[in-house]
């Protein structure tokens, strides 16, 4: 077993060389030195501070962290830690997006939207579930992985879409918590992409969105476009392409029958539309993948 000291060692090299996941795999008492610096967060952070505290800048923001409270650090933001308490005990958890992206669904969106929906987000909160948390980062941390060992593999990135989906939970609950106007809105939002995760396969027309929620095709529209950045439709190709592809890269099934699938008129038409949206065929994205 290793020590503290060896974690964070550990984890100090994990973050200077981007791995897809950088764990402290259990508490430390003090920050990898790359983060009392300023540092690129490309992924997902989370520092669950178990005792004591820390100050840090993030997007030239300072906050502060005390016991028992969690710190979300979102996607492609600058953080540094500014000052630190002497009894500091501390969970730390960086990872990337990247290798779930293809089964995460569309409600990795809810990750986003408290920063888009609040003038001034608040990073750091007391979620209640900071044990579950914990339990995530150490799992993650002591899983080991080689390129030989399929199972630990698909376990990290099982363990990757369980913690994602937990965060979007917290985020979305306290979402809902806001104001009646803002939290109608993202309560209309939210059951927008259950919609689009049951019905994707099947449905494209806005219109079919647009009548489960009692609104027109156009405001359901522009409400997307204002909360994620993406139309109804956008968020509903995304989920097309996000599932073809792993069905390409996944399973043996024929470009004939991931057409099918998704209730597509021929595989010509699909290929069309994959094509579009990503810049290349089925086909080909199939044998780069295999390569």
């Amino acid at each position: 077993m290793l020590t503290s000291d060896e974690r964070l060692l550990r984890l100090e090299q994990a973050l200077a060389h981007g791995k897809d996941i950088c764990s402290s795999a259990g508490t430390v008492g003090a920050f990898p030195d790359v983060l009392m610096r300023v540092f690129p967060v490309t992924g997902i952070g989370l520092i669950v501070c178990e005792k004591g505290g820390f100050s840090f800048s993030l997007n030239q923001k300072v906050f502060s962290v005390t016991e028992g409270e969690t710190l979300f650090i979102p996607i492609d933001s600058l953080f540094q830690v500014l000052r630190v308490e002497e009894d500091l005990q501390m969970s730390l958890l960086f990872y990337q997006i990247e290798p779930i992206r293809d089964i995460l669904g569309n409600s990795i969106t809810a990750m986003h939207l408290y920063s888009l929906l609040t003038p001034e987000p608040c990073y750091v909160m007391n979620t209640g579930e900071e044990k579950d948390i914990l339990m995530y980062a150490s799992l993650l941390g002591n899983v080991e992985q080689t390129e030989e060992d399929v199972f630990s593999h698909y376990e990290r990135k099982l363990l990757l879409l369980a913690l994602t989906y937990r965060l979007c939970s917290i985020y979305s609950r306290k979402m809902l918590n806001k104001d009646n106007a803002t939290g109608r809105k993202t309560q209309v939002f939210i059951r927008l992409v259950q919609l689009i995760e049951k019905h994707y396969m099947q449905e494209r027309d806005v219109a079919f969105y647009a009548d489960k929620l009692c609104l027109s095709p156009k405001h359901l529209s522009a409400l997307s476009k204002s909360i994620c950045g993406y139309t109804v439709q956008q968020l509903v190709f995304r989920a097309i392409i996000r599932k073809s592809i792993s069905l390409l890269k996944n399973t043996q099934k024929s470009i004939q029958e991931i057409s099918d699938d998704f209730n597509f008129p021929n595989a010509s038409y699909f290929g069309t539309f994959f094509k579009k949206q990503t810049g290349v065929s089925p086909q080909q994205y199939r044998e780069t993948v295999m390569k």
